[in-house]
């Protein structure tokens, strides 16, 4: 049962992972904002999320606020990239730049293909604080927090009930 578990899901994973490289640039910018809502982010409220405009963004495509006066926030930036086409350093440092002009602290990277090893290796070497959201990782994340994926059956699986069968 595990096993076919896994299939599927790998499987869903590769469906959301094209799926996600269909949609225009805004639109997933808004399903990176929905997924870390569901995670808690921005305690899961919709006003302590924003897309940033589509132009002159400065490298920062969201900003979620993790309490009510917006003293602490997270940025992100989203790449739809294809599989091939992997975030790099240059990419990594951009963003770290587009932090540091908007004195934050915290920030979240994610695309749907992956980061080069530099690019991973070069958020230990900064000061902010950054996660890096590969597509594997986001399809799956997605699958966790029900965001763009629904059940379609439930199996349950039972087991003898000794309490049961015990004579009182």
């Amino acid at each position: 049962m595990q096993a076919a578990h896994k299939v599927l899901n790998a499987a869903l994973r590769n469906e959301l992972l094209a799926a996600l490289r269909q949609v225009s640039p805004i639109r997933f910018e808004h399903l990176i904002l929905d997924l870390l809502s569901q995670m808690g982010f921005g305690k899961g409220k919709s006003e302590n999320h924003r897309l940033t405009p589509a132009s002159g963004d400065g490298g920062i495509d969201g900003i979620i606020n993790e309490d009510a006066l917006g003293l602490d926030a997270i940025y992100i930036q989203a790449k739809r990239y294809a599989p091939e086409n992997k975030v790099s350093r240059p990419d990594i440092q951009k963003f770290v730049g587009s932090l540091t002009g908007e004195s934050a602290t915290k920030g979240v990277f994610v695309t749907t293909s992956d980061f080069s090893k530099e690019a991973a290796a070069y958020i230990d070497r900064v000061q902010q604080r950054i996660v890096l959201i590969n597509g594997q990782r986001l399809a799956q994340l997605m699958i966790e927090h029900n965001v763009g994926v629904r059940p379609r059956s439930t199996f349950q699986i039972k087991t003898l009930d000794e309490d049961y069968f015990v004579e009182q």
